[in-house]
């Protein structure tokens, strides 16, 4: 259901009822091995009404255009949470394995009976610290890109930036290695009351300042990890970052043998995993160069881009009332712009005003236009544009040739043909909307600086492009009135 706009609503709607069973089933159903069921119902439900409140305030606030933030925020949290029951666990874990080098051999017993301890095993000793690394790094980073988003944080890139993100991650993976090959060490215990001893495996003092310096590499490796990142390549790692809070998820699935969760966590890891995959694709960049990080950004001295491009060529309301009204084929490229001004519905208006005149109307929606994939098609659905209008960019590069006038309504860096000609270009082979083939084309931007990526567009230069000023609710509120007086 979620993969067409007319059903996507009931398909969220029966996710979330699916979870909320999953946790209530979770709360009243669960019995471990030994048959102990939760407890704590007040704080269990005290959480759950206060987060919930919170939640659904902030979603009915948001607006459209910071809906890729808060996703980012959210996703931010699931991976806290991970990270969180990651910690729980090892202090569980650590608190039934204590030895004398943690608390006095007198504490160790008392009058606790010796079959309370549990055996360490490095699978599950694998499973938490997989999870603590997995939902730091998806917690920092989406924190990061929740900044970067709404513009409170900006890109930063230092040389060798790429070595040094590499030094962190192999120092995080060799100490989680260490950590379990040395943190599971083996104490000989006398038996209260007897002369027989035996070996216990036990954690360490060690171990438990190695698992606090693994947590806080991991978060300082995600803030690293996302904060070079290019606006143009922010789809990506929004992606990436969900797909870590899946997998991250699953972790705890595991801790617990909760296969709600578990099954949850996987179905994200993988559907982000994939998302990112064809991000990548249609942003030309390798999934090794993600993983990596400082992708996507330039330094600020990078001049790309900048070269003298000449003058550039302004077109009246009128004068595009007459093109658009006698044109046989419009294509609409919808971008952040008319995100940012709300413009959706009222350029819903202006098909249907076309297509009485009858004019053929349609929409070219890049992959990663917008702050998130599929943030333009969300926008277009809520004003009830038909989602058969909504062309992805390799049929809309087909149409491109015979289309008269193509509309660019506050769309920059996915129509900038110097990802095609630019070799020096910071988008370069990233593959764009061909807009300058069409016969005319009409770009309405709010004044002429660079886009989200930082660089100056070839196509505003073009001799077959004119350039409509304005935020583009009010230019599209004019032009319906200046094309109904036609």
């Amino acid at each position: 259901m979620l993969s067409n706009p007319v059903t996507a609503r009931r398909g969220n709607l029966i996710a979330a009822g699916g979870m909320t069973i999953a946790i209530f089933g979770t709360i009243f159903l669960y019995k471990d091995d030994k048959g102990n069921t939760l407890h704590n119902y007040g704080w269990i439900f005290a959480a759950l009404v206060i987060g919930g409140i919170v939640g659904m305030l902030a979603a009915k606030k948001i607006r459209m255009t910071a809906m890729p933030e808060m996703v980012s925020l959210f996703n931010g949290m699931g991976g806290a949470c991970a990270a969180l029951i990651s910690i729980v666990e090892f202090n569980h874990v650590a608190t039934l394995n204590q030895a004398d080098t943690l608390y006095p051999s007198a504490k160790l017993f008392g009058e606790t009976d010796i079959t309370s301890f549990a055996a360490i095993e490095k699978g599950h000793l694998l499973i938490i610290i997989l999870g603590l690394i997995i939902g730091s790094v998806s917690f920092a980073g989406s924190m990061i890109a929740w900044g970067k988003l709404n513009g409170k944080i900006r890109d930063f890139v230092f040389k060798g930036q790429h070595v040094f993100n590499l030094l962190i991650l192999s120092i995080i993976i060799m100490a989680s290695v260490y950590f379990l090959n040395n943190s599971p060490s083996h104490a000989e215990i006398k038996i209260p009351g007897s002369d027989a001893m035996f070996s216990y495996p036990v954690i360490l003092k060690s171990a438990v300042y190695l698992f606090s310096m693994i947590a806080g590499l991991a978060i300082f490796y995600g803030v690293c990890f996302v904060l070079p990142i290019g606006g143009a390549d922010m789809p990506v790692v929004i992606s990436l970052l969900n797909s870590f809070t899946g997998v991250a998820a699953a972790c705890g699935g595991f801790l617990y043998n909760n296969k709600a969760m578990l099954t949850g966590g996987i179905l994200v890891g993988a559907a982000g995993t994939l998302l990112t995959i064809l991000m990548c694709k249609a942003m030309n960049r390798s999934l090794t160069n993600v993983l990596i990080g400082s992708f996507g950004a330039k330094a600020a001295t990078d001049t790309a881009g900048a070269k003298e491009q000449g003058a550039y060529k302004e077109i009246s309301l009128s004068d595009t009332a007459m093109l658009m009204s006698y044109a046989k084929k419009v294509i609409i490229v919808p971008g952040y712009g008319l995100a940012v001004a709300q413009a959706q519905h009222v350029c819903h208006e202006l098909e249907k005003i076309l297509e009485d005149k009858g004019v053929e109307v349609k929409y070219a929606i890049h992959p990663v236009a917008g702050r998130m994939p599929g943030h333009m098609n969300v926008l277009l659905a809520e004003a009830d544009v038909s989602y058969d209008k909504l062309m992805e960019m390799e049929q809309a590069n087909e149409e491109f040739p015979t289309t008269d006038v193509v509309l660019v309504l506050g769309a920059n860096d996915v129509v900038n043909p110097a990802a095609k000609t630019d070799p020096a270009s910071p988008i370069y082979g990233m593959p764009v909307l061909d807009v300058e083939l069409a016969r005319n084309c009409i770009v309405n931007k709010r004044s002429m600086k660079p886009g989200y990526a930082g660089i100056e567009n070839d196509l505003f230069f073009r001799p077959k492009t004119s350039m409509l000023f304005g935020d583009a609710k009010k230019v599209l509120q004019d032009l319906i009135t200046e094309i109904k007086t036609l």
